[in-house]
């Protein structure tokens, strides 16, 4: 506790959230909780040899119970609002999302009488982009997402609620809109970013290098291709193209650069200031993500400790983060960008400067840019590898050379980014510039494209759960210790942790194939029976046009929770509406 108090106590406190979120007290025990919490924080004033040796404890009893005090007022209750299933609605967008194949979505505040709620809107992918500056009034199908059945079915329903949203909405017949007159400092920020969207899309370059450069700079992969999304999830640098702490340190780097050129150096100071508060300005600009704001006050944090001239502390700063994006939202800690974040900042942290010593001694500027990037990169894979296999399921061994080979030349491509968007937002038309950003954004795909087809070292359907992810967690823990001195001790220590882990594996892997199970799984109007036998099973599917699609969310989440090695497909003729096996009746159409 007098080394990182922080630290645990924002442990503490995710652990109350945690608690609340799987427990559910009611509001009786919350009361009492409240009570508990002010006598706690009413004690550390009082001067006593038994609290000061309890303090921490309570301290951290404390926080715990604020974590619960929190996630209770933020947990979201159902609404159950008397709507039609066909309804005309009211309602100004809030945010953008990815489209589907067939229609464009849309995140909006809704209103039909005088009841106000949130929706996720589906509209006809040939309309025209909605916008912040209009209300719009439409006709729509209303409908509730359900909850799967099944365990190893992501969770849709819960998703939404998590954002406070229990709606669907598809538009029927069109959207009428009139204009607004009342937008807030938030709307005006995201439509300027709309309005720069649309910029790019009027640039004269390929379109998947503008749709790169949306999601790069501005954060928008609403419109991104199936395939390329593919390729950089398959060669292990999607984070490349997600806006992270590598892209806000380089717009900051950039802003600082500039300043200290053209300011006297008393003014120095001023220069932190000023880039600082353009970082924030532009996090707000590209919709206040997860990874962009923990970087934000992580580095807003780090140059307050340089500015009063203390030493930073990098785990101050991230417990700090986690505290403010949290007390404002508690449903945060369930994303897994936020997870993902913040636990590439732990890795770096615990293994950059371990992995850093085995590269050759860095000289120049430019050798150290190389080698710090790749050894961030590698320390952030490591620490974060555990819960992308429990989330994702999937594995490349390509990433690692991917990531040597691309992640060195990333600051520059940011920058290149960075400014191609100031030109186009400005409309400073150079026909060369951007020429030469299309051919070199056009390579670097083809690079990563070809990455990606190495299937002989891409694996899928890898299952994992919590047990085993956090006996992974335990290898990466210790490798730092064998990295920094190679001993007996420390490597005794590292092949006993990946043996539990095997050990582990085994079991489980084990347990599961001493099963059979028969199920009928619900995908869109479709009915799909499996039919697990050991470390087997075979689906019966009706419709061959969307095999893909029953192949990706049914197929594969449940080969990787039921650890699966050989599974066969089979249809069924389309006249079949009952099947009978070992007796029972199944109804499947």
């Amino acid at each position: 506790m007098n080394k990182q108090p922080l630290l645990i106590l924002a442990v503490c406190f995710i652990a109350g959230i945690l608690f609340q979120d799987k427990i559910s007290l009611d509001k009786n025990i919350i009361c009492l909780l409240v009570g508990i919490c002010l006598l706690i924080s009413i004690s550390t004033f009082l001067k006593s040899y038994l609290l000061h040796k309890a303090k921490p404890y309570l301290l951290g009893l404390m926080f715990f119970g604020i974590g619960i005090i929190l996630h209770f007022f933020n947990s979201f209750s159902s609404q159950n609002i008397a709507v039609a299933k066909n309804e005309t609605i009211l309602f100004k967008i809030s945010r953008k999302l990815n489209s589907t194949e067939k229609n464009k979505k849309y995140e909006a505040i809704a209103q039909t009488g005088s009841t106000i709620f949130n929706i996720v809107l589906y509209i006809p992918k040939d309309h025209d982009e909605l916008d912040f500056n209009h209300y719009y009034k439409s006709n729509v199908f209303i409908t509730k997402p359900k909850s799967p059945k099944y365990d190893f079915q992501f969770d849709y329903a819960q998703y939404l609620r998590r954002k406070n949203i229990e709606y669907q909405c598809y538009s029927n017949n069109g959207v009428s809109s009139v204009q607004r007159n009342d937008l807030s400092l938030g709307e005006k920020f995201s439509q300027k970013r709309l309005e720069v969207l649309k910029k790019i899309n009027d640039a004269k370059m390929s379109s998947k290098t503008k749709e790169f450069l949306k999601g790069i700079v501005l954060a928008d992969r609403t419109e991104t291709d199936t395939q390329t999304l593919q390729d950089f999830n398959r060669s292990g640098l999607v984070h490349f193209l997600a806006i992270s702490g590598t892209h806000i340190v380089v717009v900051f780097g950039l802003f600082y650069f500039l300043l200290v050129r053209i300011s006297p150096l008393k003014f120095r100071k001023y220069a932190i200031v000023s880039s600082l508060i353009f970082i924030w300005l532009f996090a707000a600009f590209i919709g206040f993500g997860n990874s962009v704001v923990r970087s934000c006050i992580m580095l807003s944090i780090y140059y307050g400790y340089v500015l009063l001239q203390r030493k930073p502390d990098l785990l101050h700063s991230l417990a700090l983060s986690a505290f403010i994006i949290l007390i404002v939202d508690t449903q945060q800690i369930f994303d897994v960008g936020f997870q993902l974040s913040f636990l590439a900042v732990l890795g770096i942290f615990w293994l950059n400067e371990p992995i850093l010593k085995y590269f050759p001694k860095q000289d120049n500027y430019s050798e150290k840019l190389i080698f710090n990037t790749i050894s961030i990169s590698v320390s952030a894979q490591l620490a974060t590898l555990p819960l992308v296999l429990y989330y994702f399921h999937q594995f490349s061994f390509i990433s690692i050379i991917a990531n040597f080979f691309i992640v060195p030349f990333s600051e520059m491509i940011i920058v290149f980014s960075f400014l191609m968007t100031v030109l186009i937002a400005f409309r400073f038309n150079f026909s060369l510039i951007d020429q030469a950003y299309d051919f070199i954004i056009r390579l670097l795909l083809k690079i990563i494209h070809w990455f990606a087809d190495f299937d002989s070292l891409f694996f899928e359907n890898i299952s994992m759960n919590l047990v085993e992810v956090f006996s992974l967690f335990l290898i990466v823990y210790l490798m730092r210790f064998i990295i920094l001195k190679f001993n007996i001790k420390n490597s005794s220590r590292v092949l006993m942790s990946v043996f539990a882990f095997l050990l582990l594996r085994i079991s489980f892997t084990f347990y599961e194939n001493q099963k059979e199970e028969i199920l009928v799984h619900e995908f869109s109007k479709n009915k799909i029976l499996s039919i697990k036998k050991g470390d087997r099973a075979c689906f019966w599917i009706h419709n061959i046009s969307d095999r893909e699609k029953i192949e990706r969310f049914i197929i594969n989440p449940y080969c990787a929770s039921r650890r699966l090695n050989d599974i066969e497909i089979k249809f069924f003729p389309k006249s079949v509406r009952q099947v009978v096996y070992r007796g029972k009746i199944y109804q499947i159409n």
